[in-house]
């Protein structure tokens, strides 16, 4: 019971403090530095998947093995998106609008892929319904279908998670225009 009061002390506390004041430069670093880690993260889930399919590939057999085939395979294109992203990625903005629309921009380009990774789940569901025709190569239809689940599942995950997070930082953007964070104001002084 102690425990859990000096929990619940601890987040009214940093639910009641007092807001702190944000600098340009600390909303532009924060999402820089969320957009970094996205790719390092996507990155680590490619190198991850490349190794272990090819390592279980040659060690097994049927629909397994081309299920390992295909997450390797998968995987080299997730580690080009990420390694391009992560050395391309631009520099901070010069005003808070421009951050607000960099930040829009990211999270549009999030929800465009989650719409993606529904149809990866559902392309390989087809590949696995597929592969119960007597003419199929039933093996590489359920292995990659399979894979594909998998694959767009965590790139669903990975694409909602992370829109959720830029939009986050929309907040403080409209806190340095004067909005209040409920919305989006202008300021303007003469």
């Amino acid at each position: 019971m102690k425990y859990v009061a000096t929990l619940l002390f601890t987040i009214l506390l940093t639910t009641c403090a007092p807001a702190q004041t944000l600098s340009l430069p600390e909303v532009e670093n924060a999402r820089l530095e969320h957009q970094r880690k996205a790719m390092l993260v996507l990155g680590g889930w490619a190198v991850g998947n490349i190794g272990l399919g090819m390592a279980l590939r040659s060690r097994t057999e049927g629909s397994t093995r081309r299920f390992h085939e295909m997450n390797a395979i998968w995987n080299v294109v997730n580690l080009s998106i990420a390694g391009l992203s992560y050395f391309t990625l631009g520099e901070a903005a010069g005003t808070a609008i421009d951050g607000l629309q960099e930040n829009g921009s990211f999270q549009k380009i999030l929800l465009f892929n989650a719409g993606l990774d529904v149809g990866y789940v559902l392309g390989g569901l087809y590949l696995m319904e597929r592969s119960r025709r007597p003419d199929a190569d039933a093996n590489r239809l359920k292995g990659h279908g399979r894979s594909i689940i998998l694959q767009g599942g965590f790139l669903f995950l990975f694409d909602v998670a992370n829109y959720l997070i830029a939009q986050r930082h929309d907040a403080d953007y409209r806190l340095l225009l004067g909005g209040g964070g409920d919305g989006l104001g202008l300021l303007l002084t003469f």
